[in-house]
């Protein structure tokens, strides 16, 4: 079975689960993007939907938190720790922080003035009915149905909840005219702009050093209980999840695709099913529904990514290896965790980029 979520990744859920790359999809930026870094006191720095301090807060960002900007705007004044300044920076989500807490960035840009509304003209997909809803999401309250082949007035596209469609799969939900909201899985569209920022962006505000060190304690312990060496259980966690930004982290804290093969087990709190498009080793691809393992933090995903290796005979010859992370990872690879011929090279990368063996208690 894990051989076909290794499979899956292939086609449709290699755009999310493998490298997030349709799970958090920014704002384009009007010119190329500068780092720069956050110096904040101990209380955090509040990423906003809009550049003014009414708008909403939507994360928060630590001291020396490596940001990217996208362009600058003016808003309110603001007092802070680097400068008093009106200039508030757009990041690459598309959220906004006060530059008065910024160092750097000065070669940002001004951000383009925003273009005169625009609508696309979708065609809904599918057999049967699509419900529409007041937000993008399938736990949002449902606002009436498009029947299949009808034509829907779109105004922007937004980033929700991921679904599996007769599309495809996708974040991506398209919100009409009117307000509502379709999933872009069930509809033809092209040229779609996105919506503003304040539309709800499914992705982690942790910078790739936050995110390794949130890592830490779940992928040790996971070490400890099943002898799986914690720098191997990171670097899979990065490359299967995107950093923490793939629908399964972001909603059901499922940082490795596992999935419930009838149970959630003794560690995960339940399942969570979705429609999804799998292939067989031919090549021929059918819809189906999968379900996947849910969890309360990320550690719990880390042990049972641990616990899933450790009782899976597939992989026994793999634990001759426990202090040897390389060759750890070669052997579940080879034993048919994934089947992406670069997997292991690519797990070695962000192993040595990142230095994650440190990580390894056994030194």
């Amino acid at each position: 079975m894990r051989g076909v979520v290794r499979r899956l990744r292939q086609g449709t859920l290699v755009l999310a689960f493998a490298l997030g790359g349709v799970v958090a999809v920014p704002l384009a930026a009007e010119a190329a993007t500068v780092s720069a870094t956050v110096k904040v006191g101990s209380g955090g720095l509040n990423v906003r939907s809009k550049p003014t301090t009414a708008s909403a807060v939507t994360g928060t960002l630590k001291n020396r938190a490596k940001v990217a900007i996208a362009c600058w705007t003016t808003g309110p004044t603001i007092e802070g720790s680097v400068r008093r300044t009106n200039q508030w920076d757009r990041l690459t989500s598309g959220r906004y922080i006060s530059h008065a807490y910024v160092v750097g960035g000065e070669k940002s840009a001004k951000c383009a003035t925003a273009p005169a509304p625009t609508t696309v003209t979708g065609t809904v997909a599918g057999s049967g009915p699509v419900n529409l809803r007041a937000a993008p999401s399938t736990s949002a309250a449902i606002k009436g149905q498009a029947a299949a082949g009808s034509r829907l007035t779109l105004a922007c596209a937004a980033s929700g909840q991921y679904i599996y469609g007769p599309l495809g799969a996708t974040t991506q939900w398209d919100r009409l005219a009117d307000g509502r909201y379709i999933s872009h899985a069930y509809v033809r569209a092209t040229g779609l702009p996105w919506c503003a920022a304040s539309a709800p962006v499914p992705t982690t505000t942790m910078t790739n050093e936050q995110f390794i060190a949130a890592s830490v304690a779940g992928a040790q312990r996971g070490w400890r209980e099943y002898g799986v060496p914690a720098s191997v259980t990171i670097a899979q966690a990065i490359l299967e999840s995107g950093w923490g930004r793939s629908a399964l982290a972001y909603y059901d804290r499922n940082y490795f695709g596992i999935k419930c093969f009838g149970t959630p087990g003794g560690i995960a709190k339940g399942c969570h099913t979705y429609r999804t498009t799998e292939c067989d080793q031919a090549g021929k691809c059918f819809t189906t529904e999968a379900s996947f393992r849910v969890y309360a933090s990320m550690a719990d995903s880390y042990r049972d990514h641990g616990y899933f290796l450790r009782t899976n005979k597939r992989y026994a010859g793999a634990f001759a290896y426990t202090k040897d992370a390389d060759r750890f990872l070669v052997a579940i690879w080879k034993a048919g965790y994934a089947t992406d011929p670069q997997y292991d090279v690519k797990c070695k990368a962000l192993m040595a980029r990142y230095d994650l063996y440190r990580y390894d208690t056994w030194k």
